[in-house]
């Protein structure tokens, strides 16, 4: 049996516009002719054009489709190879999609949005030469290269969009100059006030918080009162030297916003909100 193109418009709901299109282009040739000089076309027509169709759905362009169809290109080969180029398409639209949410929260100018949105971009090796400009000037100190793993944020290779949000602030932090010096400071007065052992001081610091400033927190002691005084003596003899500035340092939103994005990245349980302590020693330190 043979079918005119209007017989497979019906059969297939295509327009014989687009079945005359794809025959020209060898895709769905006919096998031969009315007296007239009208296009017919085999029984097996119907199942070729609505493979053409589902491949044009996918994607594929018309050359491959052919090759395709022509059985010249196995259909599992190249199945994988556009599935790799979804891949990478899925990928780019998250980033934009990452982009345009964090300019439409912070309400971020067009140049702020360019930057955002070629951070977004960057390759894996590119990620990491930013992370590292970084760190090489925000803890250049060489004691405490040590705790560099642990401020790196590493974007999986199929990242959330939660994880590709956070990566384009992060990104975008990293680069703030003052936040550089910020950090670099804190790293400073580590430094300045704490005899350097193997445990990193930040990290000493924070047990110590914890063990004693948090509980005081909790039990509601202001930090005026006379019992902060004996917490404040506990601080100090479990850190040595407690610094207001490094305290009012590390207190820092961006720092916390840092620590909370490296979290994110990283697909790490989020840190505690360490600033009510903070601020509670603090008060305490000056009362």
């Amino acid at each position: 049996m043979r079918y005119t193109i209007g017989d497979l418009a019906r059969r297939t709901g295509l327009s014989v516009k687009t079945i005359r299109f794809y025959s020209d282009a060898g895709i769905v040739p006919p096998t031969g002719r009315t007296a007239a000089g009208y296009r017919l076309y085999g029984p097996g027509a119907a199942a070729r054009l609505d493979l053409v169709r589902t491949l044009r759905d996918l994607g594929l362009d018309l050359a491959t489709i052919r090759k395709v169809v022509d059985r010249e290109l196995p259909l599992r080969e190249v199945a994988a190879a556009h599935a790799e180029a979804l891949d990478a398409q899925v990928r780019a639209l998250r980033l934009r999609r990452a982009v345009l949410r964090v300019v439409a929260r912070r309400g971020s100018s067009p140049e702020e949005m360019d930057t955002m949105h070629k951070l977004a971009r960057l390759s894996e090796d590119e990620r990491r030469r930013l992370v590292a400009d970084f760190l090489d000037h925000a803890l250049s100190q060489p004691e405490l290269a040590c705790i560099r793993p642990s401020l790196t944020p590493e974007l999986p290779e199929d990242p959330t969009d939660e994880q590709v949000e956070a990566w384009v602030e992060l990104a975008g932090l990293t680069r703030d100059p003052d936040f550089r010096a910020a950090v670099h400071r804190m790293g400073d007065l580590h430094l300045a006030g704490h005899s350097y052992g193997a445990a990193p001081p930040y990290r000493d610091l924070v047990a110590v918080v914890r063990e004693h400033v948090r509980p005081a927190l909790a039990a509601g002691i202001d930090p005026d009162a006379p019992e902060a005084a004996g917490v404040v003596a506990a601080v100090r003899a479990g850190h040595g030297r407690v610094d207001p500035d490094l305290l009012a340092a590390a207190a820092d939103p961006r720092w916390a916003r840092y620590l909370r994005l490296l979290a994110t990245v990283n697909g790490w349980p989020p840190p505690e909100n360490q600033r009510p302590v903070i601020g509670w020693l603090l008060r305490a330190l000056g009362a």
